[in-house]
């Protein structure tokens, strides 16, 4: 599948520092291990059917960041992001609208890239489908079946058998262990995996916690073909096949949303290590959700802020101004990246009259202007410690309003390190 453009990154003199990451899986700051100067990263992508909001926005500029701070730091970075072109929302979607689910995933695959790139968020190197690699998985779950951590539960509406992960098995003979990453209770567990994709009263299954591996054709829904009968993929174990096939194991971060973190982060790291013997990654890094009149935002409830309603000017009492993406990433960037938080309207004009003053600030002269080297040292240090941006943001904010001696390394700095254009 084809990305996007990516930016101009500006070369910045020196160099930044390895930044310390929380991992969700330790539940400690930690450097995630990077080898031969490569950082490895496979984030979660969109299932195409309502995107791109601003809490998917968050998100990849979370990421972006990341990168972004690699990459100051002289690590060079491979990206991998699939979609997940075939689920059950985006066929329920295309079904309740009368469309084609092929062409309402192409229309909202080709929207979410315009978005990225005229946010100018850094492309994945691999940027995968899940219809791209169908025959793949379908080996892998063979590949589970066979060596008895995968089993067959009977169905009323197919003729052939679902699969389902064995838990149990995988804890026996593998070194993956239930709550490696998402270190929650069994009943929470529960709870999460009936609410985000799970079926824990499904009949017949060995625990109610065992995830789905291939689901068997049934009426009116996408099947192929495959050594498991015809059928299409359980969630998890796309991203199993996708990341690994693109990054290897043992890659440095996984990355995604934190409604993420369970089941779908940690069953996919289950089946990851339950087929190659190697962890998924070293380290789980999510982003915050963010919510909008009062609600996370869902497509359930409607309550979205679409970037591109925002970009061409059309979304609710923002209309009729099309928004500078650099002001749509201050908006999110004034927030931590693992901070739950509230869009509110009125955050885009705040976020316009901080880029304007910065810009102003540029042109600022006077005798006490701040030292644009220190104030590169203080980005990279605030960008080193977990993607600080909010210290970022006030380093810069008090920088300008003295003004600086270089304003050229300062305009520099901002767009490779934040991607905002001064």
């Amino acid at each position: 599948m084809r990305t996007w453009t990516p930016p101009e990154l500006p070369e910045l003199p020196g160099a930044g520092l390895t930044p310390k990451l929380y991992n969700t899986a330790t539940g400690r700051f930690e450097y995630p291990a990077i080898s031969e100067g490569r950082a490895l990263l496979y984030v979660c992508g969109i299932t195409p059917y309502d995107a791109t909001h601003l809490g998917h926005a968050f998100t990849y500029l979370a990421f972006d960041i990341m990168q972004r701070a690699w990459r100051d730091a002289g690590i060079e970075t491979v990206y991998a992001q699939n979609i997940t072109d075939v689920d059950d929302p985006l066929l329920e979607r295309a079904a309740s609208t009368d469309v084609d689910w092929r062409s309402l995933a192409d229309e909202q695959i080709g929207l979410f890239r315009s978005d990225m790139h005229r946010m100018g968020m850094i492309p994945p190197e691999h940027y995968v489908a899940v219809t791209e690699q169908i025959d793949e998985i379908a080996a892998a779950v063979r590949e589970l079946v066979e060596r008895g951590l995968a089993y067959s539960v009977p169905t009323v509406d197919s003729e052939g058998d679902d699969i389902y992960f064995d838990t149990d098995a995988a804890e026996r003979e593998s070194q993956w262990r239930l709550g490696d990453v998402a270190p929650y209770d069994h009943g929470t567990m529960l709870q999460l995996s009936a609410e985000r994709g799970g079926d824990p009263q499904r009949a017949g299954k060995r625990n109610p916690l065992d995830p789905l591996l291939w689901r068997a054709v049934r009426a009116g829904e996408p099947s192929w073909e495959s050594p498991v009968g015809e059928g299409r993929p359980g969630w998890h174990i796309e991203c199993s096949v996708i990341a690994t096939r693109a990054l290897g194991g043992a890659f440095t971060v996984q990355g995604g949303g934190s409604d993420l973190v369970f089941p779908h982060h940690e069953f996919t790291a289950a089946h990851a290590t339950a087929i190659s013997g190697t962890p998924l990654a070293h380290a789980y890094c999510h982003a915050g959700l963010v919510a909008y009149q009062g609600h996370k935002m869902s497509k359930s409830r409607g309550n979205l802020v679409f970037v591109s309603k925002l970009l061409d000017g059309t979304h609710g009492a923002c209309a009729g101004v099309p928004a500078d993406p650099s002001a749509i990433r201050l908006g999110l960037l004034a927030h931590h990246y693992r901070s739950e938080w509230e869009w509110h309207d009125a955050d885009l004009e705040t976020a316009n009259r901080r880029l304007e003053a910065w810009r102003e600030g540029l042109e600022r002269g006077g005798d006490d202007l701040a030292s644009a080297t220190a104030v590169l040292q203080q980005l990279r240090a605030a960008l080193a410690n977990d993607l600080d941006t909010p210290v970022m943001l006030a380093t810069l904010d008090a920088a300008l309003d003295r003004g600086v001696d270089d304003p050229a390394l300062i305009a520099a700095a901002v767009d490779a390190l934040l991607g905002v254009k001064l």
